[in-house]
């Protein structure tokens, strides 16, 4: 049997893929792992006593915009790396429109009140343990990913790996935004996107040897 041969025998009985079986695998896992992250939010954290005055105050959904646009940045780049040909992804410099936003935000909060408050503004209460949360949050969605990527076919794993890591830091962020108290643009741009980028790092790490196929 010669090459071409073996190719036509292997590829004789292989049914058709669904054209949007990579979106609809991620999105399973992504979901699966949604509600995890939630879950534990429920019993751990709990959910902002304030919620339903938080969301009438623009801070909280100047927190969503932010998570939200890294999440769905980061979930349309897994989607492209989950297939074999990578796709490219020099169009993730968009991500930096959202960083770029807050900031000026962060800057145009800062500038309204004395310099002796900035400091409390970028802390907080809650600096020391918001970005750990956001990173343990984020494992959930994380295994979620993992095991849609098992009947994936990614080629750049390391790559793979570390948007897989930066969608669920991102989606477990947004989540976060239910218990979190906090209202400056300058804490969420530090301490959300410091767990955002651990999950990204962890992502990066392991991706390679759990993405293996």
């Amino acid at each position: 049997m010669d090459t071409d041969q073996l190719i036509e025998a292997l590829a004789k009985d292989v049914a058709p893929v669904h054209r949007h079986a990579v979106g609809q695998r991620l999105v399973a896992g992504l979901a699966v792992g949604v509600l995890g992250t939630l879950l534990l939010i429920c019993l751990w954290l709990g959910f902002n006593p304030q919620l339903d005055v938080a969301m009438r105050h623009y801070s909280f959904w100047m927190k969503w915009g932010y998570t939200l646009s890294l999440g769905v940045c980061a979930v349309v780049a897994t989607m492209r790396l989950a297939r074999p040909d990578g796709g490219k992804l020099g169009w993730l410099w968009v991500m930096a429109l959202p960083v770029g936003s807050l900031a000026a935000i962060g800057i145009v909060e800062m500038s309204r009140v004395p310099p002796g408050q900035w400091l409390a503004m970028w802390l907080g209460t809650s600096w020391s343990v918001c970005s750990s949360i956001v990173f343990l949050l984020s494992l959930p969605i994380f295994g979620g990913l993992l095991w849609s990527f098992r009947r994936l076919a990614p080629t750049r794993l390391r790559a793979a790996g570390a948007t897989a890591g930066l969608t669920a830091g991102a989606w477990a962020a947004t989540l976060y935004c239910l218990h979190c108290p906090e209202v400056s643009a300058i804490f969420v741009l530090t301490w959300y996107t410091l767990g955002i980028g651990l999950a990204a790092l962890l992502g990066a790490i392991i991706g390679p040897r759990l993405m293996r196929w």
